[in-house]
C-alpha cells in the first residue's frame, strides 16, 4: 500500500509518485518529463549525495550520471536534443545503456529535417534566415538518424517531427504544407512511432488530420504560447489520427518560451498553476485507459514551474 505523495510538509514521495507512474505504464500509458537535466528537481527526483565528487556538489558528474536517476521515478522522457544535431552512433549506445531495457525514449527529430528557413539567429551561422535545402530530405532523416537508431527501435516510444510556426514565405496555405508532408510521412519506415507537432493553429483543419490518419501518424496534442488550449486541441473532430496519443505540455497560452525561462529557473516549484492544462492531461489519460491505447505524455518544466509537480497532480488520486 502506497501512501500520500507528500510524506510530510514539505516532503516529496519519490517512491509513490515513481509507483503510480510505473502502475500506469502496465497500461501503456507513459508520463514523463522534457529532458531530464534539472538541478531544480534535487531533493525531489534526484538525491544530493549521488552527485558528489571530493565532498561537493558536481554539475559534471550530475549531468552525466541522472538520467539513470531519472529511469528510477519515470517510466519515459522526451529527448528534446535531438532537435539540435544528428546524435552519433557511439552517443546512442551510450544513452541507451544508461536505461532499463523497460524504460521508453521518445525523440525530437533534428531540426534539419523539419525547419523549412533558418532562423536569423546566430546560432544558425552562415545559414541564419536561409532556405534548409534539407527541409523533409527522407534519404537524410534515414542515414543520419533512423538508420543510427534501429538497433535501440523498442525502446524507442516515438519520434516527433516539431514544426516551428511557418511564416508566409515557407507556406502560404496549409495545403502547400501538406503536398510537402504527405509524401514524406507515406515514405517513412514502419519501425517506428511518428508524431507532428505543428505551431501553426490555423493548420488544424479537417484535411491536416486527414493526412496524419492516412499515414498512422499521431498529432501531438501541444500546450504552446499561440496554439489553442488543449482542452480545444483535444476537441476537435478527427483530431485523434493514430492508434496512439502524444501530448506535450510545455508552455501557457500567451506566454514565449524566454519569459518561462527567466521566469521558473531553476524550476525547483510551481510557479503558476495551469489547472485547465492539468484537466486536459487528465481527460487523455482516462480517454487512454478507457480506449486501451498508447499514450505518451511530457510535461515541461516551463508550463508551471516544475514538471515532477505537475505530474505529480495528475497521479494523485
Amino acid at each position: 500500500m502506497v501512501g500520500p505523495l507528500f510524506e510530510e510538509p514539505g516532503g516529496f514521495d519519490r517512491e509513490g509518485l515513481a509507483y503510480r507512474l510505473q502502475s500506469l505504464s502496465r497500461e501503456n500509458i507513459y508520463i514523463g518529463g522534457s529532458s531530464w537535466k534539472y538541478e531544480g528537481w534535487l531533493g525531489q527526483i534526484y538525491r544530493r549525495e549521488r552527485y558528489l565528487s571530493r565532498g561537493r556538489f558536481s554539475k559534471k558528474v550530475f549531468e552525466a550520471e541522472c538520467l539513470q536517476e531519472y529511469t528510477e521515478t519515470f517510466p519515459t522522457v522526451c529527448g528534446d536534443f535531438a532537435f539540435y544535431q544528428f546524435p552519433t552512433e557511439e552517443f546512442w549506445r551510450k544513452l541507451f545503456l544508461q536505461a532499463p531495457a523497460h524504460f521508453r525514449f521518445a525523440f525530437k527529430v533534428p531540426e534539419q529535417i523539419t525547419c523549412k528557413v533558418f532562423p536569423a539567429h546566430a546560432r544558425y551561422g552562415p545559414q541564419a534566415g536561409k532556405e534548409n535545402e534539407a527541409f523533409l530530405d527522407g534519404r537524410m532523416l534515414q542515414k543520419m538518424f533512423l538508420r543510427p537508431l534501429l538497433p535501440y527501435r523498442d525502446r524507442v516510444a516515438v519520434l516527433i517531427f516539431e514544426f516551428g510556426a511557418f511564416g508566409r514565405r515557407s507556406f502560404a496555405e496549409l495545403m502547400e504544407f501538406l503536398d510537402r508532408l504527405d509524401p514524406f510521412l507515406a515514405a517513412l519506415p514502419a519501425e517506428f512511432r511518428y508524431a507532428v507537432e505543428v505551431r501553426n493553429p490555423e493548420f488544424l483543419e479537417k484535411d491536416y488530420f486527414a493526412c496524419l490518419r492516412a499515414r498512422r501518424v499521431a498529432h501531438v496534442y501541444n500546450a504552446w504560447s499561440r496554439m489553442p488550449e488543449l482542452q480545444h486541441q483535444l476537441a476537435i473532430p478527427d483530431s485523434a489520427t493514430a492508434d496512439f496519443k502524444v501530448c506535450r505540455a510545455l508552455l501557457r497560452r500567451g506566454r514565449v518560451y524566454e519569459e518561462a525561462v527567466k521566469t521558473f529557473s531553476p524550476y525547483t516549484e510551481v510557479q503558476d498553476p495551469n489547472p485547465e492544462a492539468r484537466q486536459a492531461m487528465r481527460v487523455l489519460i482516462g480517454r487512454a485507459r478507457e480506449n486501451k491505447e498508447f499514450l505518451f505524455l511530457f510535461v515541461n518544466n516551463r508550463l508551471e514551474g516544475n514538471a515532477p509537480m505537475t505530474i505529480l497532480s495528475l497521479v494523485d488520486p
